[in-house]
């Protein structure tokens, strides 16, 4: 079995609700389907390294302009499909 990859939000999310929650890391981490060890690994990275524990600034600054890349281009997809559409429209009247 591999192990798997957890994004830095999902780890904080899981780790603050254990830190909140009423319930044991056990069952935290059962509702999320992940190994209560895991999620006491994550507990204390977050404890060490603050802030930092689950990515660094720069790795989340690069992702916002991945993402915003991608936006971008998918509106240049969106207005070249909704052109070709309506050239195939007027090719069809003629």
């Amino acid at each position: 079995m591999g192990q798997s990859t957890y994004s830095p939000e999902f780890k904080l999310q899981v780790v603050l609700e254990a830190l909140q929650s009423d319930g044991t890391d056990a069952e935290v981490a059962r509702a999320y389907d992940i190994h209560p060890v895991t999620l006491s690994g994550w507990k204390t990275k977050l404890k060490e390294n603050g802030s930092k524990a689950f990515g660094s600034g720069d790795e989340l600054k690069e992702k916002k302009e991945k993402i915003a890349n991608l936006e971008r281009m998918l509106g240049r997809k969106e207005v070249e499909i909704a052109m070709l559409k309506n050239f195939l429209a007027r090719a069809d009247h003629d």
